[in-house]
């Protein structure tokens, strides 16, 4: 601005707001008017926007209302509207305001936690013992590292970290206060086996809300001389800068160790970069990775020493019950980012100060073809293939396999060079090699943590520069001793007195099915891979029968692999087929007295990989088909496909070749109507159509059956087979043996086997005479409805018995007499029925029935008129009615009114 354009701005400021800063403008008025003041010996005059100096602390201001306004309505909008990111984004603010040194950093996360601790729904969830949601549940992880950042601030006064600790001690105290490993104390362990009464176990540790490690950090200093040497000098510039080279404290360049419990180092490391500290957090995380490469070396050189003793004995246990992946302080995911933030020379490299050397920072802080990715993927490594116990509760388990997951997928970003092909190769043989430290080691804990997923991730990396270390480390990593009924040999991971609950922890493994198709993943991987290599295959087949304990995963194998070898563009690859048959065969015999609701489709699957491994294996499976199928799968799915024409065809059989298989069918069937008559003999007779000797075979024990081992709905369709085969006697013989178990009382007038009975009645009366004279008695005993036997009498006086003979020709005759045996009692019985059955209905009748009985009456006097007295029987009958049930005036009504 120009001088006029100067005076008009502080004139109208003065105007504006003359009630606030007139006395000031006085006051300046005279010091500038006075020649002596201190206002005219300074040259120039501030600037308003410029900010504070760069050697000051920062306090911009923090509108505290609006942040408390905001985090409220984020809270109770649950999750939804984006909410969830919306309060990452504020926690990402307070991350920065720590960068800048805005002492409102820590104010801003006190304003933020408090509206946490006063969300109503914590409460609520306590009372109804219902688990927060993974979302919200990461918040508060969240908030629990940020004020280990806080607390751990090297710079930071401690009557400032006294405050803290007394307001995170507050927090802390609250009962709803979340905790570290689930919602609540109580989470989910009443509802597995609990661990048996008695001395408490070791593993029990108390319960940590999300505040404890910010509690406990504030024990934490940083006045260690070597922690100030690490953080302060420039060691790196100079190899053997340390006289003391076999000091624990330095490794054998000189570069200096830090041992400190990994996870609380590592946080560290993340409150030096959070508060803007770059070059110090490389400097100790650098120190703290070389101490774990030295370390997991001593351990392996350790292992390899006293492997002798180690293997036969069985004794140790797991080194690690607090793994640093799946920790609540990501202590390798904090590794990785400082590294590769700093390789890739992200924001914490422009940070970095490397004035006064000439030398590039990775000459600086590497070795001589490290980089800083590379030590960034060694320590990922190092920390993925940790043998460590599995952590107790849901939420635990569930972040031990994001944030493997999360790892694993920031690993797949880097290109993998010829150096970090080295690194990969020296990790696998260390991890091979180290024994009880290592999860893919020899020794391996009952409880320790799956390495599946990660061994997938070595296997695909591996395989195209060292194939046999890749299956080597695969094949080991296919271990589930969790799953194993005893422990095996070699395993033996804890102290004697604790083994004994193991089995009782079992049901803790929430994330079992996670894992468990993790495994599926790595073996499905192997298979691929191994196509066409029949030595590989036969290894990992044997692998997967050892360590795969879920019929429905080793179902999803033989399914891959069988993908895989029939392939559209290429010829079938027999043995990676016949590890599918054979993984087939496994789950067959798993499943076989198992309810599983994919067992159909597995049968079916099976025959379909069979026909195409050939016809000696469609052979085999019929062959030892008891130990793979029950008797209605036998005949139903197996039998029945080898026999189909789409078999034969693809097959290309010839015809003594079909003749083989058919037989091996048919005595199949044969075998199962004899173990399972009821549900096996109708597929049986129908398989064995074609062959005189095994249809005969499969009648004779159908007849065998009929009398103890099947029921009357099995023989009538049976009979009705046989009828429309073409062998009416035998299906006459089989309905008479039916009739035999049925027994249909008066009011079953809608039963099923109406229509059966019926069926039979009209086959015995086309037959003949003596037909239907040996069914009559039978009807009459097991059928007492009234209605079914005058619908078998009308039927029966219709047509003479025997008009359609047995080769179609009509046969002269007479109508059978109802006055002579067999209808005169059929006629008598049905008598009877309706007798019986009216004065049954008259027990409970209602009015609401009334009209519907008088119907039924006038089908019994149909029925009545039959015989050659029926007119006198029913006048009979009607009168004793009336004088029985005069009580039912209106009814009795209704009676004479239609029947006089």
């Amino acid at each position: 601005m120009n001088r006029d354009q100067l005076q008009k701005f502080v004139q109208y400021l003065i105007t504006v707001h003359h009630t606030e800063v007139l006395p000031t403008a006085q006051k300046l008025a005279d010091e500038i008017l006075s020649q002596n003041s201190e206002i005219n010996q300074v040259h120039g005059a501030p600037d308003p926007t410029a900010g504070a100096s760069v050697d000051d602390d920062n306090c911009w201001h923090l509108d505290e209302e609006q942040v408390q306004e905001q985090v409220k309505l984020f809270l109770s909008q649950g999750g939804y509207h984006g909410s969830g990111k919306q309060l990452n984004l504020l926690f990402s603010k307070v991350r920065e305001m720590l960068k800048m040194r805005d002492s409102n950093g820590a104010r801003m996360l006190t304003l933020i936690t408090e509206q946490f601790m006063g969300d109503p729904r914590l409460a609520l969830w306590r009372q109804q013992g219902t688990t927060m949601t993974d979302k919200y549940r990461q918040l508060w992880d969240e908030l629990g590292a940020l004020w280990m950042c806080i607390v751990l601030n090297p710079h930071y006064k401690p009557e400032q970290k006294g405050f803290w600790l007394r307001q995170l001690r507050r927090w802390n105290g609250v009962d709803v206060c979340p905790l570290e490993d689930g919602n609540h104390g109580s989470e989910l362990t009443n509802l597995t086996n609990a661990l048996p009464h008695g001395p408490p176990d070791p593993l029990t540790r108390p319960h940590r809300t999300v505040f404890t490690r910010a509690i406990e950090a504030c024990d934490l200093h940083w006045q260690d001389p070597h922690l100030q040497h690490i953080i302060t000098e420039d060691h790196y510039a100079n190899y053997c800068y340390h006289d003391n080279l076999n000091s624990s404290l330095f490794d054998a360049r000189g570069w200096p160790l830090w041992h400190e419990h990994v996870p609380t180092a590592c946080a560290r490391v993340d409150a030096l970069r959070s508060h803007g500290h770059p070059k110090e957090a490389l400097q100790l995380a650098i120190a703290i990775v070389n101490t774990l490469r030295r370390q997991q070396q001593k351990q392996a050189e350790f292992f390899r020493t006293h492997k002798k003793e180690l293997l036969p004995k069985g004794v140790t246990s797991v080194t690690n019950m607090e793994g640093w992946v799946g920790h609540p302080l990501d202590p390798i995911g904090t590794l990785f980012s400082t590294l590769m933030e700093t390789g890739r020379g992200g924001e914490d490299a422009a940070l970095l100060d490397f004035s006064g050397s000439g030398r590039r920072p990775e000459q600086r802080f590497l070795e001589d073809g490290e980089s800083f990715a590379s030590l960034a993927v060694e320590t990922a490594l190092i920390g993925l293939g940790q043998q460590r116990v599995m952590p107790e509760g849901l939420y635990a388990q569930e972040k031990l396999c994001r944030h493997e997951e999360q790892l694993l997928a920031r690993l797949q970003e880097v290109h993998l060079d010829d150096a970090l092909v080295k690194i990969f190769r020296r990790q696998a043989a260390l991890l091979l090699d180290a024994g009880p430290y290592s999860g893919l080691g020899e020794l391996l804990y009952r409880e320790s943590v799956p390495m599946h997923t990660f061994a997938k991730y070595l296997f695909t990396s591996l395989l195209p520069h060292d194939a046999e270390l890749a299956y080597k480390l695969a094949l080991r990593a296919m271990r589930l001793p969790v799953l194993e009924s005893t422990p095996p040999p070699g395993d033996l991971s804890r102290p004697h007195h604790i083994v004994s609950v193991a089995s009782n922890r079992l049901p803790r493994w929430f994330t079992l099915s996670h894992i468990e198709t993790q495994q599926c993943e790595l073996a499905s991987t192997m298979l691929t891979a191994a196509k066409g290599d029949a030595r590989k295959l036969e290894t990992v087949l044997e692998s997967i029968q050892k360590n795969i304990h879920s019929s429905s995963h080793i179902f999803k194998l033989a399914q891959d692999a069988f993908k895989i070898a029939t392939l559209m563009d290429s010829l079938p690859d027999i043995t990676l087929l016949k590890v599918s048959l054979e993984l087939g065969l496994q789950v067959m015999r798993m499943t076989l007295s198992t309810l599983n609701w994919r067992r159909r489709e597995m049968v079916r699957w099976l025959v379909t990989c069979a026909t195409e491994a050939g016809v000696f294996a469609l052979d085999s499976i019929m062959q030892s088909w008891f130990t793979l199928f029950t008797p209605t799968e036998a005949t139903s799915v197996v039998a029945s496909t080898v026999m189909s024409n789409s078999t034969i065809v693809r097959l290309h059989l010839d015809c003594h070749q079909q003749e083989n298989l058919a037989n091996s069918a048919r005595t199949l069937a044969l075998q199962c109507a004899m173990k399972d008559p009821q549900n096996c003999a109708l597929s049986a007779l129908t398989l064995c159509e074609k062959d005189h000797v095994a249809f005969e075979t499969a009648y004779q024990i159908v007849l065998e059956a009929a009398s103890t081992g099947m029921n009357y709905t099995q023989l009538f369709t049976i009979a009705r087979y046989m009828e429309h085969r073409g062998y009416p006697m035998r299906a006459y013989k089989l309905a008479t043996l039916a009739m035999t178990h049925l027994n249909l009382s008066y009011n079953q007038d809608t039963h099923p086997a109406i229509n059966d009975v019926l069926w039979a009645c009209a086959l015995s009366h086309s037959l003949g005479k003596n037909e239907l004279a040996s069914v009559i008695p039978l009807v009459v005993k097991s059928v007492k409805c009234a209605t079914v036997l005058s619908d078998i009498l009308r039927r029966c006086t219709l047509t003479t018995p025997g008009m359609v003979a047995l080769h179609g020709r009509r046969t002269s005759g007479k109508l059978m007499p109802l006055d002579k045996a067999p209808l005169r009692q059929l006629l008598d019985a049905t008598i009877g029925a309706y007798i019986n059955t009216t004065h049954s209905r008259l027990t409970h009748i209602s009015p609401r029935h009334y009209s519907e009985f008088i119907e039924f009456l006038s089908k019994a006097r149909e029925t009545f008129l039959m015989a050659h007295d029926g007119h006198v029987q029913f006048t009979q009958f009607i009168d004793n009615l009336k004088q029985i049930y005069k009580g039912k005036k209106k009814l009795m009504m209704l009676v004479r009114e239609r029947f006089g």
